[in-house]
């Protein structure tokens, strides 16, 4: 692989990052001037919590000191403390029959990084019942009347799952097969669920979206795509397939070169021994052009399941790849793209499942009958079949790896391609999310082994993420702040580091509307730094909006300074700090996401809110 080609998609995913951060951060004026956010009604600063903030507690008078002082609301910059990264792990247990085993606690967990035992400090069960608590807690937002029509509910979409047809691989009976079977999937879909489909040929293309008429269409198209490989020489068939190519030109393979050597002296120049040396060049060469168009294959079908995992950076919630494909063999510049592949995903927080469309097949050791075969010979056939045989075996190695790298499952050796398909999109029944803080981490980018298993040694089948990368060393620790930030709100996890309450509410206003955002932050937690005789600490604000399928729309960053005297400070302890952040939208469903982190503890909290704003 071209190291070029490398160093400019991690170069394109940088600079997608620093215009994540500059859209989030915005320019120009404030972010506070531009919508409206204030503390207590204030463009550009706040003020101590009033009355009106607070009607239960009446006006206290004001220090010796204007509170405009002690706090403001910019968009400077302000130095961080990082905080412990911590690492989430989601397990699914099974037994030998390939039930789920609930009932599992913390301590029946071990969890080992790079083989060292860590101590796990979170722990959670998902069920379908959290699941529901969690989707109609986050709903539970408290808007104007007028915000949704009688009994219409905020849906918000939980999990994004992209469904890839290996267009390129497939034949036409494994696409219609599949056809049929991703459009009884579509029936099945979940209010919160958003699917997208995709081809690796470039050429099929329906974005993230709940419409299930939209969809459906988008399976029309699905037909096997015009190879490149598969070499003749003057209209006679080699029989060469990728495997044998590969086998030839790089691991010096003589046979494979000699039974090539052998059809071409037989079907282009009778078996006449005087061109065996013409043959033979012929046959390297027909060898070597196998070899390069099925890389360019697999390199185009690669380079296609990159951008679906790009595609997939900023959606905010779980994300899942769905590769169906019959497979396809690697050769050494392959496995370089399997490996970025993999590291991309696990970066992205995407876990590929893969599903062999085959089903259950029978090897075919004739070949393809559309092909003339008077070149093969009763010395030559055998040897080509057992090449066939190794390239079918070897076709789904990718398959498997994608999904064993990533924590997601592989689907194979069945000809229920329905159930294969709804399986590996549907969450299971019980799953166990367990989170650690690596021990003595040197942040150096490099790739840690994760291994989960169970303390009392039952054989169960244990399905957890492989590993993951340790954060880079970051020469600004601000940057750093801002990355875990950026992260968090691309997330649909909740973080109640420090606590947080969420609210919207809206105004029409012709034929858009100003939406509100309104959030109470409870600072009794805080960790302030004392220094002049006042108590510091800043809060950096994230607020981003998407649309009902996951988009982002629009967002804004915002740093609330505080420098309180001890009298503001035992005030806020009572009331808390109240922020408004106002964004101008048309009719629709909107899902938002908001991230708060104080500099002086390096704590955090997230929390999701929904509202609909009619036509």
């Amino acid at each position: 692989m071209n190291p070029e080609v490398s160093y400019r998609n991690r170069k394109s995913d940088c600079i997608w990052l620093v215009v994540l951060f500059l859209v989030l951060a915005g320019n120009g004026k404030s972010w506070a001037q531009r919508n409206g956010a204030t503390g207590t009604g204030q463009t550009g600063t706040a003020a101590a919590p009033t009355a009106k903030d607070n009607p239960a507690e009446p006006a206290k008078p004001k220090t010796d000191s204007d509170t405009k002082t002690e706090v403001s609301i910019q968009d400077t910059g302000t130095t961080f403390k990082l905080r412990v990264n911590l690492v989430q792990v989601r397990v699914v247990v099974r037994d030998s029959k390939g039930n789920l085993v609930p009932g599992l606690a913390r301590e029946d967990f071990q969890l080992y990084d790079q083989g060292k035992l860590q101590m796990i400090s979170t722990f959670g069960v998902e069920t379908p019942k959290t699941r529901l608590q969690r989707a109609e807690a986050e709903a539970k937002t408290q808007q104007r009347e007028e915000a949704a029509g009688p009994g219409e509910k905020v849906t918000l979409p939980q999990r994004f799952i992209a469904l890839v047809f290996d267009d390129i691989n497939l034949n036409m009976q494994d696409a219609m097969v599949l056809r049929s079977s991703a459009k009884s999937l579509i029936e099945t879909l979940e209010p919160t669920d958003r699917l997208a489909i995709y081809g690796t040929s470039g050429q099929i293309g329906q974005d993230f979206t709940s419409d299930k008429e939209a969809l459906e269409n988008a399976l029309l198209p699905i037909v096997p795509r015009p190879k490149v490989g598969q070499a003749t020489l003057a209209g006679a068939s080699t029989g060469v397939n990728h495997y044998m190519a590969d086998q030839a030109i790089n691991n010096g393979d003589t046979q494979a070169l000699a039974i090539v050597t052998q059809q071409i002296l037989r079907s282009m120049y009778g078996g006449d021994a005087r061109m065996l040396g013409t043959a033979q060049i012929m046959a390297q060469s027909v060898l070597e052009q196998e070899l390069m168009a099925r890389e360019t294959e697999n390199e185009f079908t690669f380079r296609a399941l990159e951008d679906v995992v790009r595609r997939m950076l900023g959606l905010p919630g779980e994300r899942v790849l769905l590769l169906a494909s019959p497979g396809f063999p690697l050769t050494l510049p392959d496995y370089l793209y399997e490996s970025e592949l993999t590291e991309r995903a696990l970066r992205a927080g995407v876990v590929i499942n893969t599903l062999d469309a085959r089903g259950l097949y029978t090897p075919d050791l004739l070949g393809d009958i559309s092909q003339d075969s008077s070149g093969q010979s009763a010395t030559t056939a055998g040897p080509l079949a057992q090449y066939r045989l190794q390239q079918q075996l070897e076709n789904e190695y990718v398959l498997g790896d994608f999904a064993s790298g990533t924590g997601g499952v592989f689907f194979h050796n069945s000809n229920d391609l329905a159930g294969g398909l709804k399986r590996l999109v549907e969450a299971p029944e019980t799953s166990y999310v367990l989170g650690f803080s690596p021990q003595n981490q040197k942040m150096d980018g490099k790739y840690h082994n994760l291994k989960v298993t169970l303390a009392n040694k039952q054989k169960y089948n244990i399905q957890a993420r492989r590993g993951y990368y340790a954060p880079k060393k970051a020469n600004d620790p601000e940057q750093q702040a801002k990355q875990e930030i950026a992260e968090a709100v691309f997330s649909q996890e909740e973080i109640r580091e420090l606590p947080l309450e969420l609210q919207t509410q809206y105004f029409k206003t012709g034929d858009g509307a100003h939406l509100s955002v309104v959030s109470h932050i409870d600072i009794e937690g805080l960790h302030f730094r004392r220094a002049d005789g006042r108590n510091w600490d800043n809060l950096t604000i994230a607020t981003v909006v998407f649309d009902e399928n996951g988009n982002f729309l629009t967002g804004g960053e915002e740093l609330y300074k505080m420098r309180l005297l001890d009298p503001t400070l035992v005030r806020f302890r009572q009331t808390g700090v109240t922020m408004k952040s106002s964004f101008d939208v048309k009719p629709g469903k909107y899902l938002i996401r908001q991230v708060v982190r104080d500099s002086e503890g390096a704590q955090m909290a997230a929390r999701n809110g929904a509202v609909v704003i009619p036509q």
